[in-house]
Order: C-alpha cells, then structure tokens, then sequence
C-alpha cells in the first residue's frame, strides 16, 4: 500500500483484516460441521439411479452467507425431491425448513394440520356465531419464518406464485399477501414430500385463471337462483 498513513491506521487495519481471517476460519469449519452431519444422514435417493435434475431457474452468483459446498445436493438426497425448485424458495431456505419439520410428513394428518401448526392459517374470532376478526396466531416457528421471507422475495416474479402473490396484495394488502403466498409455499412443500413428486410451475397466470372461474361460477351460480341464464360471450 502506498499513500501518507499513520500508524494507529495500519494498526487498525491490520486488526480488521486478522478478525476477518479468523471468522472466515470460523464459519469455514462450521460449513464443515454441517457438510459432516449432512453425510451421517441416510439419502432417500440414489443420485446414481436418479441424479439431481438441473435447475430450471437462472443461475445467480451465490450469496455470501451460502456454505461452501453443495448444499442444493445434500437437501434433494435428504428430502428426495428438490425444493429449491419452488420459487421465491432457495437452498438456505429449504434447509431452514427441513430443519424444522423433517422429512416424515405422517406427522400431520392432513396439510390442513400442518399449516396450522405453521401458524398460517387464519384463526377466525366468533361471537353469535359471527366472524368478528380473521387472524393468524403469532409464532416462533423458524420454518413459516423463512417461508414468509421466501414469499416476500415473489413480488417481481414471473411464476405462478409470483403472480398469486402479487394478485393477494392487490386484495389484501402486503402483510395479508405474504401469509397467504406463505401457506400456499406450505401446502406446496407438504405436498412434495409426501407424495415425493417434483415440483412443476404451472405458469405465472394459472392463479389469476383459477380465481376467474371461481367468479364465473358463482355468477352463473346467482344468476340461476334469480332465474336466469349466464351466457358467456365477447366483450366488444
């Protein structure tokens, strides 16, 4: 380094950079640690029979805060299926739910238990047997957590989930947007590791698809309660 320096500077400096060495060797044999306890497990898979598919999203420089060795790997020989395929869902974050739940999904009935056990379906607040307030209850739970995290990271993604997402915040609003689009990740992930089928994105318009004919079958539904016929046509 060339330049006028003092020496309290290039002490201090000198400091920075032995901390930054030594937790960088740190988290190098904590990356270790993990990549060891990742090995003890038993697979579920054979990568031999069947080899992790590549990835059907772009590639992205890897984040600062992702270990050192193939974690996307490791997780498709834990859980059998790739979750990292999900969008707005990557490594650390499949990781931090496994984690979490496991891998045996007979643990909750239904995905109706699981979710709840997230704290992500809505809890309504009756009195008379009127629904004065639908909400979620507060949790600690690390994996609907980072599924929220996961969610939030959809608004400008062109999936199917993408576009759930941003169609709630447009009815619901940002926090209401990411519970749902959270337990609808949820649902997903259940589904995946119960029946161990991949996942499939079904394009960035099938919800808006699925939500219009909800409303053309309840219009034709009012109508013929009113005695009339719905015809569909083209508007001009």
């Amino acid at each position: 380094m060339q330049g006028n320096y003092k020496a309290e500077h290039l002490f201090e400096l000198k400091q920075s950079l032995e901390a930054y060495d030594f937790y960088q060797g740190q988290i190098q044999r904590c990356d270790e640690q993990i990549e060891g306890v990742y090995n003890a497990f038993q697979p579920q898979v054979d990568i031999n029979e069947r080899p992790l598919p590549s990835s059907r999203k772009k590639r992205r420089k890897p984040k600062d805060n992702e270990p050192n060795f193939d974690l996307r790997l490791y997780l498709y020989q834990m859980a059998g299926v790739d979750l990292t395929e999900i969008d707005g869902v990557n490594s650390l974050t499949a990781q931090v739910v496994l984690s979490e739940i496991g891998t045996d999904m007979s643990k909750w009935v239904t995905v109706k238990h699981f979710t709840s056990w997230l704290g992500l379906c809505p809890h309504n607040d009756k009195t008379g047997g009127k629904v004065i307030r639908t909400r979620t209850h507060k949790t600690q739970n690390r994996a609907a957590s980072a599924l929220r995290i996961a969610a939030s990271a959809l608004s400008h993604s062109h999936s199917a989930l993408g576009g759930y997402y941003r169609r709630m915040r447009a009815k619901l609003g940002t926090p209401e947007a990411v519970t749902a689009t959270a337990h609808k990740l949820a649902r997903i992930i259940y589904a995946m590791l119960k029946d161990q089928t991949e996942y499939q994105d079904p394009s960035e318009g099938y919800y808006e698809e699925q939500a219009r004919q909800r409303a053309i079958k309840n219009l034709k539904r009012k109508a013929n309660q009113l005695g009339f016929q719905l015809i569909e046509g083209t508007a001009s």
